[in-house]
């Protein structure tokens, strides 16, 4: 039944992403297409260039040659007609005058058809080995042919039964170590196809196997030689770390994809260094994206001050900061209140958001979120200000700043009133005697009661006590006396 549910939530997502408006690729909205993509590898690399052209039309064309290269380095021929199914949806919609697809290049049927035999030979050869070690019921063979099925039909597209030969895989795992790398290798599926729900039944998983794996290599650990056993605690520290990165990493992007965002950057500032990441970096992730998404789910969620302790002061996360400098330039303007670059920033780099596949969903909602904070910190000392004065900070007219702080008013993130005649924003007036007196009230209350409670709980436990006494007591055991306690 799990591995139902899987694939009907694969089944309901499209490999092409919904038609939005076109998103602007100028000296107002950077975007370099070439190195943003080098950092990717295989499907993601494809599934990206093919995301993109369905937002910035301006540099489809560009886009369609990249990924026609990178599709000729997989093994998966199907992914061309994605490839022109979405290059056609946008020329038939876009404004802009697009080159015919005939003209950037077809479909090298040499190439498929070479492809495709290959991956039929590799498929029947595979096939027979799974066919010839379950007739011999060898155990650990049988795991490895499920799991090198599920590889198989991973890289070639075929993605439900990829997933049912890696949890087939399960019946046959005779180690922890084993039952961990079966749920490692769902896991990198399920990013893949974005199926951010799953996520975390299989990170739970690979947790309790982890445990198990390491309580195991510890209890049989070699007691020989010093050195030895130094090296041997430090190489398997490593591989630990490594594979706790990648957990986290899953956590955080399910997180991220479900709209938690608060827990998505607790777990995106948890991920451990990029070297920890190993061989997900490139192939699912690359480091400027944990700087990205942390950021911005951090800056729509946190307190200010967690954001100077928990982002700036964090070393581990530095190291992810760097591969995107404008990332640091974000949260150094947020810091110092220069709200106005905050929001330029961010509209900057609009597009380099869009673009990418696990944040394109919630880069409206974040940003709208890290607005609001920005409006609420920057009227928190003061009891009246005028509006023009917000008008200027921010750089938004009289009318967009007085609409925005209504808003705020009306979700209660901001107590006070506006004065539209005179354009005047007025903190709500509080009775701090009033509330003083409230908070004693209820602590002496709540005070009562507990003691209230506390005595009452005595009575009972000295009632029992002579209604059923110890051991080895000469109160008569069938007398019943109830304790008062007057």
């Amino acid at each position: 039944m799990e591995i139902d549910r899987i694939e009907e939530a694969q089944a309901g997502s499209s490999s092409t992403p919904p038609r939005r408006l076109a998103l602007p690729v100028d000296d107002a909205h950077p975007f370099d297409l070439e190195g943003y993509i080098s950092n990717y590898s295989g499907r993601s690399a494809i599934e990206r260039l093919i995301h993109i052209m369905c937002l910035c039309p301006s540099i489809a064309p560009e886009a369609f040659q990249l990924c026609a290269q990178h599709i000729h380095q997989s093994r998966d021929p199907s992914m061309f007609q994605s490839l022109f199914q979405a290059y056609e949806q946008i020329s038939s919609t876009s404004d802009a005058s697009l080159p015919n697809m005939m003209d950037l290049g077809e479909l090298d049927t040499k190439w498929a058809d070479e492809v495709l035999a290959k991956n039929q030979a590799d498929r029947t050869k595979l096939e027979v080995e799974l066919k010839t070690y379950s007739n011999n019921m060898i155990k650990e063979s049988i795991r490895m042919a499920h799991r090198d099925l599920g590889d198989f039909y991973r890289a070639t597209g075929d993605f439900g039964t990829s997933l049912k030969h890696y949890t087939k895989s399960r019946e046959f795992c005779t180690t922890s170590q084993h039952v961990l790398d079966m749920c490692m290798s769902i896991l990198e599926l399920l990013i893949e196809q974005r199926n951010y729900a799953h996520l975390t039944t299989y990170v739970f998983k690979a947790d309790a196997a982890l445990d198990a794996a390491t309580a195991a290599n510890n209890a049989s650990g070699p007691t020989a030689p010093v050195p030895t056993v130094t090296t041997g605690a430090k190489k398997k520290s490593v591989e630990r770390d490594n594979v706790q990165a990648k957990l986290d990493l899953a956590t955080a992007l399910s997180h991220l994809g479900q709209g938690s965002y608060e827990k998505a950057a607790q777990a995106f500032l948890k991920v451990g260094a990029p070297k920890d990441l190993g061989d997900w970096i490139g192939k699912l992730i690359s480091p400027a994206d944990v700087a990205i998404y942390g950021t911005l789910c951090a800056l729509a969620t946190f307190q200010r001050s967690a954001v100077k302790s928990r982002i700036l002061e964090n070393s581990l996360f530095g190291v992810y900061i760097e591969q995107e400098p404008y990332v640091r330039e974000l949260i150094e303007s947020y810091m110092n209140s220069n709200f106005k670059n905050v929001l330029e920033l961010l509209e900057r780099y609009t597009t380099r958001h869009y673009t990418d596949i696990h944040l394109s969903p919630h880069v409206g909602e974040l940003t709208n979120s890290i607005r609001n904070w920005a409006v609420v910190l920057y009227f928190q000392p003061f009891a009246t200000i005028k509006l023009d004065r917000m008008s200027t900070a921010f750089g938004w007219t009289i009318e967009e700043v007085e609409q925005q702080v209504v808003n705020l008013i009306q979700s209660g993130l901001i107590q006070g009133r506006v004065d539209s005649q005179n354009k005047i924003l007025q903190a709500k007036k509080t009775d701090y005697r009033a509330e003083l007196f409230a908070r004693a009230i209820k602590a002496g209350t709540e005070m009562q009661a507990t003691n209230r409670k506390l005595l009452l709980r005595m009575r009972l436990q000295q009632a029992d006590l002579i209604i059923k006494p110890p051991k080895g007591s000469n109160h008569p055991g069938n007398v019943v006396e109830f304790f008062t306690g007057d």
